[in-house]
């Protein structure tokens, strides 16, 4: 019995040692990551939490930092500038069901009856990895007032006056959301025609037998085999509107009048143009929980309409 227990013992200890050589072989491998979503990730998150309770200019140095409490949260609820930006910011979520309406359309035009899907594949994906600067200026002068082709094209038809695009008020907006469309549909149309093509083709023959329509077989096993993906397109999609601010740097700089400002432009602008850490932090703060509790509903609503 002693000799039992002590080779008990012994490779119980055995096994110690290789369970611990293998938690440490994988610490060193997730080590590098570990720091690096510390340093770059969590720590930027709780100086942003602590820096919004401060009236601080980063400029000055650490040694002015001065608490403020709720101060910067009760002006921002009354600062006109953001509440138009936040306004703004949920009028760019529109963007999110419309192109995937047009992606999810294009997708099933390409995968069913379109030869070379590859090479549609890759015309409709250049705008999203195009750069923003470039697609910027090409939109720059296609909404030209007076001589973009646009308009150009428009007076031929017999319009006196066309819209100025984005030097106008009420078409600015809705200018940045049209090329917001049309830069994120080759993305989408990429993943909605991976989750078609991994449809099995039983069901549709199955529903072919059962006389089902196309309209039929579209709402019966298309949209519910494919929402899952539908869900990953809507939860990112609206998660990347919330984060809009290349675009809308180089084409409008948030003008005219604020109307294409949303709220990362004008926590850029509150913190690298007029110097206000703390009150950007606030607005950085404000904005993570506003993303943080459409995720959230999101993922509630996932449970009654995603299929797995």
């Amino acid at each position: 019995m002693d000799s039992k227990r002590v080779n008990i013992l012994m490779t119980n200890r055995k096994m110690n040692k290789s369970a611990l050589r293998e938690t440490m072989a994988a610490y060193m491998f997730i080590g590098p990551m570990l720091i690096g979503v510390i340093v770059l990730v969590l720590f930027p998150v709780l100086a942003t939490i602590l820096l919004s309770f401060t009236d601080w200019n980063f400029v000055a140095g650490l040694e002015n930092i001065h608490f403020v409490g709720l101060d910067n949260f009760i002006e921002l609820f009354q600062d006109d500038i953001f509440l138009v930006s936040i306004k703004n910011n949920m009028i760019l979520m529109l963007v999110v069901p419309i192109g995937m309406a047009v992606s999810l359309l294009l997708a099933l035009i390409i995968n069913k009856h379109v030869y070379f899907k590859d090479f549609f594949k890759v015309v409709y994906f250049m705008p999203y990895i195009s750069s923003v600067v470039a697609v910027a200026v090409v939109f720059q002068v296609l909404f030209h007032p007076s001589y973009g082709p646009i308009n150009q094209f428009l007076m031929s038809l017999g319009m006196d006056s066309p819209p100025k695009w984005l030097s106008d008020v009420t078409f600015a907006l809705p200018s940045v959301m049209l090329i917001m469309i049309w830069v994120h549909i080759g993305f989408q149309l990429i993943i909605f025609m991976a989750g078609l093509q991994n449809i099995p083709k039983d069901l549709y023959e199955a529903a072919d037998i059962d006389g089902a329509g196309a309209w039929g077989k579209f709402r019966n096993i298309t949209l519910p085999m494919i929402s899952s993906t539908s869900f990953f397109l809507l939860i990112t999609g609206i998660i990347s509107t919330f984060k809009a601010f290349d675009l809308i740097a180089v084409l409008t700089s948030g003008g005219p009048s604020n109307s294409t400002s949303v709220a990362v432009y004008y926590l850029y602008d509150t913190a690298f143009l007029n110097l206000k850490s703390g009150y950007a932090s606030s607005i950085a703060l404000i904005l993570l929980l506003f993303v943080f509790l459409i995720t959230l509903i999101q993922w509630y609503g996932q449970k009654k309409w995603v299929n797995y």
